[in-house]
């Protein structure tokens, strides 16, 4: 980076980098905060005027602007990132020369990033009604079909954007020239001592929270609208943040083996004549999954639902399904509904829970959609189904609920209100992962009661977090299944305490007649074992009751996937909708039903007892799971082990696919 005429430092240049020097070699780091943030922050309000009218609808405008700073910092941070680290090496007395030119690169590459990502915000909001994402990335792979689309299309905008990076580069080379001349005013030893402490203050700027989660974008999913929430983000961070998220979804079902989509969608319709399931598949090509179903129970007005996911609460913890007597009072309560004795969870972790039980999305050995950005809008849920019936949506939890990036996904995707931590006055016990659950259930009962009598249906997710390492809970309680008190045992048998007494008060109010709950767990806690697939660690309880729901054992095999079409029915619900799972309100008695379990590499398919594990790279196994031992034991392979293998394979590529082109929502509106 040579002197030039057309490139000269200015006398204001010069006096800035005189104030800088008493930083030392970290000047450039100062430089791009006292650069980026007004730029950053400029662009967000350009971009708020512009879509007033939705920013305006919010009421938020001023706390957006201040979030938005907060991003900008993380941002900053994370850009920050690589010179910090290269600093001790190049730094030093016989290298500074060296580091000048380097940091002097960094410093306008990254602005001029930071301008080019800013400039393409309005024409690809304009476009995809978000700021820049995965999209983004995922044209620069295509750029002999995107560049003349760009200059077709976006003709003015290229030009201009051109222009305005020109010029920014430009600037920053003319404000940076002086640092190539500025001698080296700190010895090593300062250089190194001061170093902790800028890398601590860069960490604190990146994870932007002190709480146990640092920030995400699900943190600043202020609004239910999609849109004004990327507008609090920076384009730089949220094409940054959708890059992270695609190294989770690089390893798809395809490593199992490969089928092309006619001959996925044929075994999907096998499984679905095996299972004789009654409702018609609509043919549609852009959505293959959406069936129409009426409802199996008919009802003058449809009724509310309540989903409480119960954190970590496996078959493990309940006597009657094999496990240790630590959950009384769902013993109690299954007598009065609807209980099901071969539920399993789809996967081990919350999120994949929350997805199957939401959703009805099947599992895939990718993340789980909540937090793929292919999913954060126009993704069908329960809330977004329940949404066209004139349901109001609400997620209540004790914890953060940006964490998995709950928040967000729930918000984007047919949610109205989210309810966490931060909601709670004077809560009776507050934990490491938020306030008990004696706290969560004490907020339900608030808020079902408020809504009651309102004239809107409506669907509250409760989500459970006592039940989580390191399992602390309120003393006096309960009597402690063992000691010591923080144990998982005794966590759940506080979980099943608190939820007793919300059970207990519900009945005895109005709103109870009118709404349908379910007790489901998300997952076991600690999923291991020494077979391929530990089935009896995916083995959940499932309790649906209220309302005028008559007790039932269910006895089949059934999925998470299968309780969302079940509800629907039971709240008296008709709909359209892409979800596979099946209604069990109409689902003849005997069937051996089917479930499907994600435990990290391997995928089962469960029909009946009979299993199909499939592995990456790798053949088959066949085994039968006996539920008296809870045990899976290999087998040699069926007359019909090709069948089952194919139909294993299809419902494990089918929401990949699915995921991939978009095609798991809701129909659009006529």
């Amino acid at each position: 980076m040579s002197r030039s005429p057309a490139v000269q430092e200015t006398p204001c240049a010069t006096r800035l980098w005189q104030r800088l020097a008493v930083f030392g070699p970290y000047a450039p780091l100062v430089l791009l905060f006292v650069v980026g943030l007004p730029l950053l922050s400029l662009s967000r309000a350009l971009l708020m005027l512009w879509q007033w009218d939705r920013v305006a609808a919010t009421g938020i405008w001023g706390e957006m602007l201040v979030q938005g700073v907060r991003v900008d910092l993380m941002q900053l941070g994370l850009l920050c990132l690589p010179v910090v680290f290269l600093m001790p090496l190049l730094a030093i007395s016989p290298l500074w020369r060296l580091w000048r030119r380097v940091s002097a690169l960094w410093l306008i590459v990254s602005i001029a990033l930071l301008v080019l990502l800013e400039v393409a915000s309005p024409a690809f909001i304009n476009e995809y009604d978000t700021r820049p994402h995965r999209l983004f990335v995922e044209y620069l792979k295509y750029p002999g079909e995107v560049l003349p689309m760009l200059w077709e299309g976006f003709r003015a905008h290229l030009l201009g954007g051109l222009v305005l990076i020109g010029l920014a580069l430009y600037a920053m080379a003319r404000l940076v020239r002086p640092w190539l001349d500025q001698p080296r005013r700190w010895s090593n030893l300062r250089l190194w001592l001061v170093w902790p402490v800028v890398f601590l203050l860069l960490a604190v700027s990146i994870r932007s929270s002190l709480d146990h989660r640092p920030a995400n974008p699900a943190t600043f999913a202020l609004t239910s609208d999609a849109m004004v929430n990327t507008l609090i983000l920076n384009s730089a961070y949220s094409v940054a943040y959708a890059v992270y998220g695609m190294r989770h979804e690089a390893r798809s079902s395809e490593v199992y083996g490969k089928m092309g989509e006619e001959e996925i969608l044929e075994h999907f319709r096998a499984a679905r004549e095996m299972l004789k399931d009654p409702r018609p598949l609509l043919g549609d090509k852009e959505i293959p999954t959406m069936v129409e179903q009426s409802a199996g129970v008919r009802r003058e007005r449809p009724l509310n639902l309540v989903i409480i996911l119960e954190e970590s609460l496996g078959a493990t913890f309940v006597e009657s399904l094999g496990g240790v007597p630590v959950t009384p009072e769902i013993e109690k309560l299954k007598k009065e509904g609807w209980w099901f004795e071969q539920l399993y969870a789809t996967g081990t972790r919350s999120v994949r829970g929350i997805e199957a039980v939401t959703t009805g999305f099947l599992p895939t050995p990718a993340q789980a959609v909540v937090k793929l950005s292919l999913a954060q809008r126009n993704f069908s849920t329960l809330a977004s189904i329940l949404g066209r019936q004139g349901y109001e949506s609400e997620f209540i939890y004790g914890g953060e609920s940006h964490f998995d990036n709950m928040r967000g996904f729930f918000l984007a995707n047919g949610f109205s209100k989210v309810t966490d931590e931060n909601d709670y006055v004077n809560p009776v016990f507050k934990a490491s992962w938020g306030v008990s659950d004696e706290d969560l259930f004490n907020k339900t009962h608030e808020r079902l009661s408020e809504k009651h009598g309102s004239g809107k249906p409506s669907y509250t997710l409760v989500f459970t977090s006592s039940n989580h390492s390191p399992f602390e809970f309120p003393d006096g309680r309960i009597e402690l299944y063992e000691q010591p008190k923080g144990t998982d045992n005794n966590a759940v048998k506080y979980t099943d305490y608190a939820l007793g007494r919300f059970i207990e008060k519900a009945k005895k109010s109005p709103y109870w007649r009118d709404t349908v709950f379910i007790v489901v767990a998300d997952h076991d806690i600690r999923v291991r074992g020494d077979s391929l697939v530990p089935i009896e660690r995916f083995h959940i309880p499932g309790l649906i009751l209220g309302a005028d729901i008559k007790p039932r054992v269910v006895r089949t095999v059934t999925s998470q996937i299968d309780l969302p079409p079940t509800l629907l029915s039971l709240l008296g619900i008709s709909a359209v909708h892409p979800m596979p799972g099946r209604d069990l309100t109409r689902e003849p008695e005997g069937l051996p039903g089917r479930a499907m379990m994600q435990y990290n590499e391997n995928y089962a398919w469960m029909e009946g007892n009979q299993v199909v594990v499939l592995r990456p790279d790798k053949a088959p196994v066949h085994a039968r799971y006996d539920t008296s031992k809870k045990h899976l034991g290999a087998v040699a392979a069926p007359e019909d082990a090709a069948v089952r293998e194919k139909r294993a394979l299809a419902h494990s590529l089918l929401p990949a696919w699915l995921y991939r082109e978009q095609r798991y929502r809701l129909p659009e509106r006529k």
